[in-house]
């Protein structure tokens, strides 16, 4: 992986993996042009966790700033990115209050394991600064980041709805509780890599009955009937065992014992590096954490870029999730 690991020296590499220690911006400044084919990525969540490293993101002041910070690191990701790559991006929304009560989840540092409390979701910095959003308002911050990023030239494809259907209950009594976060897809170009035969669903073959739209005998009669039967006769014939997804995954989060924080299940970036990654395509991850990312790429044959400003969370993936290679950096001394 010498034509990605240039520029800096890498916390760990090998012929099928780089892993880089340092800010994501300052890390990819050093990455050439269009050197990776796909990201798959879960920026720290505003307000959520107090990682203790300097320079960390999600702890801004403001929504806006941490907008910008998510913008900056899309800006370089442009530039590494190839034109036919594709982005996918997970993020979770957040109430304006206590800085507690959020929708989804998040990582605390695996050595202070602390969570950041009225640090980002203040309520009096939000009503100056978030659109006048009043406490308990859901504050949308995927969609902020979305629009942020279509207005730098961002083509937003999808959002996919992640159902968590064994998410984390809620003391809340005023309101749902949150079982989904949001996944979009972006690319740079109109003209992209996607495969959906890689990730295409077995199909469900309605009966004829729901195929009417639930019209009654006399209805049946009514002129328009036999456009109905003959779209009936179409979908039934056209159906060959696989369709097309959607942009609703049910995909239940699978606990992780390495660390004591949620990370995303394997299957959600295994869905999107198959879609999403030409064979043999580099997939890298800006915010790596424990690896989530990096072991779906290893496991479907792609080499990985991993970037954390933890070191804990890098050794942590490499004690784990990448746990199938030698543990030795390229200084030659043991991880």
């Amino acid at each position: 992986m010498s034509g990605v690991c240039c520029g800096r020296p890498a916390y760990f590499a090998d012929d099928s993996l780089c892993l880089y220690l340092g800010d994501a911006v300052a890390v990819l400044s050093d990455m050439p042009d269009g050197c990776v084919d796909c990201v798959v990525t879960s920026p720290p969540y505003f307000g959520l966790r107090d990682y203790g490293v300097a320079g960390q993101l999600g702890l801004e002041p403001t929504v806006a700033q941490y907008v910008e910070r998510v913008q900056s690191v899309f800006h370089e990701l442009s530039r590494v990115l190839a034109a036919d790559g594709t982005v996918w991006l997970n993020l979770a929304d957040c109430y304006s209050g206590s800085g507690k009560e959020r929708a989804g989840g998040g990582r605390p540092s695996p050595a202070s394991g602390k969570q950041a409390t009225d640090r980002g979701c203040r309520v009096g910095t939000l009503t100056k600064t978030c659109h006048e959003a009043r406490p308990k308002s859901l504050l949308g911050i995927p969609w902020r980041v979305a629009y942020a990023l279509m207005d730098d030239g961002w083509i937003l494809r999808n959002e996919i709805i992640w159902h968590k259907r064994n998410a984390m209950p809620s003391s809340t009594k005023d309101r749902l509780t949150v079982k989904h976060e949001s996944l979009f897809l972006l690319s740079k170009s109109d003209k992209y890599y996607f495969d959906l035969n890689a990730i295409k669903a077995p199909a469900t073959k309605q009966s004829g009955s729901a195929l009417t739209w639930g019209r009654t005998t006399k209805e049946a009669d009514r002129p328009g009937q036999e456009y109905r039967q003959h779209r009936q006769q179409r979908t039934e014939s056209s159906c060959t065992g696989v369709s097309n997804p959607g942009d609703v995954w049910d995909i239940p989060n699978t606990p992780f014992h390495g660390a004591h924080y949620a990370t995303f299940p394997l299957e959600l970036p295994m869905r999107c590096i198959k879609a999403g990654c030409k064979q043999g395509g580099t997939v890298l991850d800006p915010f790596s954490g424990s690896g989530t990312t990096g072991q779906a790429a290893q496991a479907l044959g792609h080499p990985y870029v991993g970037i954390d400003i933890n070191a804990e969370y890098l050794d942590l993936s490499l004690h784990t999730r990448l746990a199938n290679r030698p543990i030795i950096n390229q200084a030659g001394e043991p991880v």
